[in-house]
């Protein structure tokens, strides 16, 4: 019992430097990650977002970015696809037949670049290559001031949740449409069902001699009530106006 005391009483201290170890370890870890942090902040702080309002057509992320990346470096670029009823009405027309965008936010390194690009080509030409698709089209680039790309993100994540609200409410109009239109046929078809048989029933009895217990009136044809109409004032508005006497005009231009 006492080799097995002392067992315990070496390896003990052994244990707890390997926890104190492990406990300053992590210590470490989570400043390191909160100067981490800290920095990209500071990063983060110091970039800058820019709108692109109007894509031009064949213009993708890629080729956005080729163009953009001259004037900066850029970190994220977002484009939000166009509407599909737009882009039917699009390849209808003869047009376009791939992805095209509506708008995009660019979001650059430093404000000072961002402010720069939006204020340089705004409005201008967008050029390069006359053989490109877009070198007639012009950049609709706004820079936005206090705007963080976390901004853009839950403007997005809004967007499209009142998208998804507004297709559940014309869904359920549409389907509260079709259910009274299959009611009414329904009530169509069961009408119309009565009233052959009672017109079949009334045949019979009117063959076998039997009078009908049921009214005339009631398969009697149905009288369309018909409503006067009055007459437009456009078509007596020439007869009624009074025109000049031939008297008069020859008093004024005979004097002359």
């Amino acid at each position: 019992m006492g080799e097995k005391d002392l067992e315990i009483e070496e390896i003990s201290p052994a244990r707890g430097e390997e926890q104190r170890g492990d406990e300053v370890e992590t210590e470490v870890r989570k400043v390191k990650k909160k100067k981490k942090s800290f920095k990209e902040g500071v990063k983060v702080e110091k970039r800058g977002v820019c709108h692109v309002s109007r894509v031009p057509p064949r213009m993708d992320h890629v080729k956005l970015r080729q163009v953009l990346s001259q004037f900066g470096e850029i970190q994220r670029i977002y484009l939000v696809p166009e509407a599909a009823a737009a882009q039917m009405n699009r390849k209808r027309a003869g047009g376009f037949r791939g992805q095209a965008f509506s708008e995009g936010w660019v979001e650059f390194t430093k404000k000072s670049v961002a402010k720069r690009v939006a204020n340089m080509l705004n409005g201008q030409q967008i050029g390069g290559r006359k053989r490109s698709s877009f070198y007639y089209d012009i950049w609709n680039v706004k820079y936005l001031s206090k705007i963080k790309w976390d901004d853009v993100t839950d403007e997005i994540a809004q967007r499209h949740a009142v998208r998804e609200q507004k297709l559940a409410l014309e869904l359920s109009a549409a389907k509260r449409e079709r259910d009274f239109y299959l009611t009414q046929v329904d009530k169509s078809h069961a009408l119309n069902s009565i009233e052959e048989r009672m017109k079949k029933k009334q045949k019979v009895q009117h063959e076998s001699g039997k009078i009908s217990d049921f009214p005339s009136e009631q398969f009697a044809p149905k009288v369309i009530r018909q409503f006067p109409q009055k007459k437009p004032v456009a078509d007596e508005a020439g007869k009624i106006k009074p025109g000049l006497s031939k008297d008069i005009l020859a008093g004024v231009f005979g004097g002359q």
